[in-house]
């Protein structure tokens, strides 16, 4: 990444874990602490209007910290690991090169891989993609997945089943290379040495009750308004966006094909099972270093870390 090799350079800081685990708290202290700035790793909230059903933070509860890579796409256009490196990249960068530290924080796990670790991306081929798409069509996301799962296990353990759009990258991949996709996958190593990653540790119930009742926040909050919203300026055409967990629930909602409470426990539903595939993909990390979610040293212990780099 540029400049990442100076020497004397801030460290790159990445907090990690599952969604709900209080990955946001964290990252602003360490930023706060750290004289730092927060860059966003979560693949949705790239999105403008994509706030309430993403946790995205409110400005005013910024502390001030300055944000990037939040609301930089619109919801028809499409977000990519490879476009996102790019960016992620290139902002880091400048925010090490004005001497402060980047923050990174999000629950996209390939996305925080891609931009620490050493990751070049395979090919592509529009007729190969092409004919995954129309199979993604007319299957559905969850039947492709399945394919997925027969020919690459590990490639459809990191992808949860709804995902489609990754699901296509993967037999992609694995139709134009002859091997895994989980081969293409970043290494377990660091283009910066001066990086390092926190996660942020919850056992299991606590993080299902927080994730109900955030889903039920966001619901009372204006979620399904925020959805309508965006289906008038083109949520249904947006390959990336509109699979966002929650967004297609409740657009099923307005559509008449589903009822607010069955939305509402498919959301929760399929948050859990998200948070269970962050978890273990982080837990796949050696390099992730732990604090717990409620251990009034959390930050104490973080900064700890980074001063040994």
């Amino acid at each position: 990444m540029p400049s990442a090799a100076k020497t004397g350079s801030p460290p790159i800081v990445a907090v990690v874990g599952a969604t709900a685990s209080g990955k946001t708290g964290l990252s602003l202290d360490l930023a706060e602490r750290l004289g730092g700035e927060i860059v966003n790793t979560d693949a949705m909230q790239l999105y403008v209007g994509m706030d309430i059903g993403t946790a995205k933070l409110p400005v005013a509860e910024r502390r001030g910290i300055p944000h990037h890579l939040l609301d930089v796409l619109s919801v028809t256009e499409t977000a990519t690991v490879a476009k996102f490196q790019t960016l992620a990249r290139t902002v880091i960068a400048q925010i090490r090169d004005r001497g402060r530290t980047p923050v990174l924080v999000g629950g996209s796990a390939l996305y925080t891989r891609a931009v620490l670790d050493h990751f070049e991306f395979p090919g592509t081929d529009v007729e190969v993609r092409g004919r995954w798409e129309a199979e993604l069509e007319r299957v559905g996301a969850v039947a492709l997945h399945g394919v997925l799962a027969e020919r690459d296990p590990e490639a459809a353990a990191g992808i949860i089943p709804e995902n489609g759009r990754r699901v296509v990258r993967a037999l992609e991949v694995i139709e134009l290379t002859g091997r895994e996709y989980s081969a293409s996958l970043p290494r377990l190593e660091y283009l910066d040495p001066r990086s390092v990653q926190i996660g942020v540790d919850i056992d299991r119930p606590e993080l299902d009750a927080r994730i109900e009742a955030r889903v039920d926040a966001m619901l009372a909050g204006g979620f399904i308004e925020e959805v309508r919203r965006l289906l008038e300026v083109g949520l249904a055409e947006g390959l990336t966006a509109r699979r966002a967990i929650g967004y297609r629930e409740l657009a099923a909602v307005i559509r008449g094909e589903s009822s607010a409470e069955a939305a509402r426990e498919a959301i929760q539903a399929a948050t859990r099972r998200f948070a269970r595939r962050q978890d273990g993909w982080f837990r796949k990390d050696p390099r992730v270093v732990w604090v717990r979610h409620d251990d009034p040293d959390r930050v104490e212990k973080a900064l700890a870390v980074v001063g040994g780099l």
